[in-house]
């Protein structure tokens, strides 16, 4: 099977620094502009479904994509962002300020992770692998989709390669990014990550 990854567009914030994870924002106008670059290209390649997190950046992003497939996009929760609970909305440095403990404990990358009034790295971790379970239904020869957030995509893709997961923070997933791999009974090959030539490509035609 081929998974391709992608992550959501540019979003609608007044400052990119900030922590969004189950806040419900919208994409901004280059967002858009991105969605519609990922359509073009992908609108030559078959995909057999789409899955997306139910926030409004991903879901507008994974909609834009499957308009010109006929494809109908499933909502998976398991695909939404951290939540972040009390750092919602600050940036990094306010979060230091605030939660100095739970700050030094996300710069260490530790898997021990647990937002205050939010979720905790473990929790992420294991409904990500509840989303995967999903994926076991589609055929071998099929091409699955799946749009979503930073942060279950690079789980996706340590768990996939057999990489532990405390090096997740090493993968870059830059916005409307795409990764991709191919999956096989004896495990995965990593063909594409963080590929962003569909921007520049709708970029030079503007």
């Amino acid at each position: 099977m081929k998974l391709i990854l992608v992550r959501h567009g540019d979003t609608a914030t007044d400052d990119s620094g900030k922590c969004y994870g189950a806040t419900d924002i919208d994409l901004s106008e280059k967002g858009q502009q991105q969605a519609l670059a990922l359509q073009q290209s992908f609108a030559e390649i078959k995909i057999d479904a789409i899955y997306s997190g139910t926030l409004k950046r991903g879901v507008k992003t994974a909609n834009t994509i499957a308009g010109v497939h006929g494809v109908t996009v499933v909502k998976a929760p398991e695909l939404n962002e951290v939540n972040f609970g009390l750092i919602e909305g600050l940036t990094f440095n306010d979060a230091r300020l605030q939660f100095p403990d739970v700050a030094e404990s996300w710069q260490l990358g530790s898997q021990d992770l647990c937002f205050p009034d939010g979720e905790s790295f473990h929790e992420l971790y294991d409904r990500t692998l509840k989303f995967l379970e999903r994926l076991k239904g589609h055929q071998s020869d099929e091409t699955v989709m799946v749009v979503g957030h930073g942060g279950p995509l690079r789980i996706m893709v340590c768990h996939l390669l057999g990489v532990s997961v405390s090096h997740h923070w090493q993968f870059t997933m830059s916005r409307s990014s795409v990764s991709a791999l191919s999956i096989y009974p004896n495990g995965s090959v990593l063909e594409k990550l963080n590929d962003m030539a569909h921007w520049k490509y709708f970029e030079d035609k503007k």
